[in-house]
């Protein structure tokens, strides 16, 4: 059985560069964002589960239109827990059948924003948080362009803060460089194997 690394943070803080680094040093590594994004496509479990909750956020091809169920969800507090009830039983059993897959590496990687907001961090063996200073985390949100302030504080409202999180991880990787979280990565790996040899 895998040892099973759980990997969080809060939004734009740097968690999936980070998961590459974890992937480059040889990790199977399961993200949660794409397992939905791959959920999300036309004909897909998600996108049909969306389209009837949520009819107007369905593009003509039946894929998920994002922008869309992202302002549904900015305009009425109650989507986005309609849509988690929908859509993470769909995500959890994607989950299990990559660990089913992958039981024979010895270290496996979750990649999961929500990871103590949903309890999974009760299936990990450990867990490991990314984290920047405030300033940064905003700068790198609003840089992607792909949000707004509004749309940035109503994700950091849902999300537990990134102190609480430090304070409950077993790793904490500084993402103020690509560098310092690269060796984070690398002293996580060397001290889960030396748990494990011992």
């Amino acid at each position: 059985m895998s040892f099973i690394l759980g990997l969080t943070g809060s939004i734009g803080m740097g968690k999936s560069t980070t998961a590459r680094m974890f992937a480059d040093e040889g990790l199977p590594v399961w993200d949660a964002d794409a397992a939905v994004h791959r959920l999300y496509q036309p004909r897909q479990p998600a996108a049909r589960a969306v389209k009837t909750l949520f009819a107007e956020a369905i593009d003509a091809d039946g894929s998920v239109n994002r922008a869309r169920l992202r302002a549904l969800i900015q305009a009425d507090s109650t989507v986005l827990d309609r849509l988690n009830a929908a859509v993470h039983p769909l995500v959890a059993a994607d989950r299990a059948a990559f660990l089913k897959a992958h039981e024979a590496d010895d270290i496996v990687l979750l990649d999961v924003p929500l990871l103590y907001e949903t309890g999974l961090d009760a299936a990990c063996d450990a867990v490991a948080v990314v984290s920047a200073p405030a300033e940064i985390q905003r700068q790198r949100v609003l840089d992607r362009g792909a949000m707004t302030e509004a749309e940035f504080q109503t994700i950091l409202a849902r999300q537990l803060p990134d102190a609480e999180k430090r304070a409950r991880a077993d790793y904490i990787i500084p993402t103020t460089s690509l560098a310092a979280a690269r060796q984070a990565v690398k002293d996580v790996l060397a001290d889960i194997r030396r748990t494990l040899d011992a």
